[in-house]
């Protein structure tokens, strides 16, 4: 008797650890998979243990059958209550995880709703001090020379253009978060889209020494011309701000089996690995300072840029390259309905995606 149980034990134990390593390498399954497999272990084991018993005892074989009926009955039911459970648990947890997953969303967008009203205020709050100052000064008559009259109202006008503009971009960014940018799609080349940008840039990069290489290719696309021009524009800008005096700037582009793209390279030494995946963030400007210079923006651009290549569908990603770094923007041929080029390029070194 005592060798029966032992023996019936064992081989219980045996088939446990079995099942129990089976269902450990099932750990990354769904809530199902885990719980049918943790029942059928515990099942399977038993039966087993049953199964050893009923051989070492004399009962006929009769018995024997109705033995094996009873304990396959019961893994039947057992694994199907098990399948029943688990779906349930299933759809709890993810039900959970989604309510989570919304919630965190919520919270983030929250706190990047909280933390572009504190960064506007700050930005705000520079040139409405200017403006302030300098009206106070020529109503006070402390200012009385034509010549510093002048360079007053000047600046008051600098400042004003600076609002018009954080405001425009504010504006800008608000229709593309609520959906509400209309495309007005033409067909236009790339060349013709970077030479309009590289006009826009021209005087920015005689000032820095620059010089600007354009590469783009004879190729017709279907996009939003002035909002196309608008992120190259800014791409360019950004670009040109932060490489070295007497650097180059690169703009190529061409098209894949599956997109068509342009690129800017610049000269800027990098950026840093822990900022690459904020370059895109709303009021990101990769300095701790928070007051911008005289000749910068809010920090919405790139924002922006990245909402109208959404809008068309497309993306906009950056990395380093060697001495700089690589912005991208990339729509679908499909999105595109990009035309065969008129002529091809020698230079096609962009297509890898980041």
């Amino acid at each position: 008797m005592t060798h029966m149980v032992l023996t019936s034990a064992l081989v219980t134990l045996a088939a446990g650890a079995l099942g129990s390593a089976v269902v450990w390498l099932l750990r990354g399954r769904s809530a199902v998979t885990a719980m049918t497999g943790t029942v059928l272990v515990a099942v399977l084991a038993a039966a087993t243990g049953v199964t050893v018993a009923a051989n070492q005892m004399f009962i006929t074989a009769h018995d024997a059958g109705v033995l094996v009926a009873i304990v396959a009955t019961a893994a039947g039911v057992g694994t199907a209550c098990a399948l029943s459970v688990g779906r349930r648990v299933a759809r709890i947890v993810q039900r959970h995880a989604d309510t989570a997953a919304d919630l965190e969303r919520q919270r983030l967008l929250d706190a990047s709703q909280r933390e572009l009203v504190a960064w506007m205020s700050h930005d705000l709050r520079s040139p409405l001090a200017g403006i302030r100052a300098m009206a106070e000064a020529l109503e006070d008559g402390v200012v009385a020379d034509p010549t510093d009259v002048n360079t007053y109202y000047r600046g008051i006008r600098r400042e004003v253009a600076r609002l018009t503009s954080m405001v425009d971009d504010l504006f800008d960014l608000s229709r593309l978060h609520s959906g509400r940018l209309i495309l007005q799609r033409q067909r236009v080349t790339l060349a013709d889209l970077v030479a309009q940008a590289v006009s826009t840039a021209a005087p920015l990069a005689g000032t820095r020494g620059v010089r600007l290489i354009d590469r783009a290719p004879d190729l017709t696309v279907c996009v939003d011309a002035r909002q196309v021009s608008r992120v190259l524009s800014n791409l360019l800008t950004n670009a040109l701000r932060h490489s070295l005096d007497g650097a180059a700037v690169r703009i190529l582009g061409g098209s894949t089996a599956t997109d068509v793209y342009l690129a800017v390279e610049d000269q800027c030494g990098g950026i840093p690995d822990d900022d690459l995946p904020r370059v895109f963030q709303v009021g990101f400007r990769g300095s701790v300072a928070r007051t911008p210079g005289p000749d910068e923006g809010a920090g919405l651009g790139l924002a922006i840029a990245r909402g109208i290549m959404e809008a068309h569908g497309g993306t906009i990603d950056v990395r380093n390259i060697s001495g700089g770094c690589r912005f991208s923007v990339r729509i679908p041929a499909e999105k595109a309905d990009a035309l065969r080029p008129a002529h091809l390029l020698s230079d096609q070194s962009v297509p890898a995606a980041s």
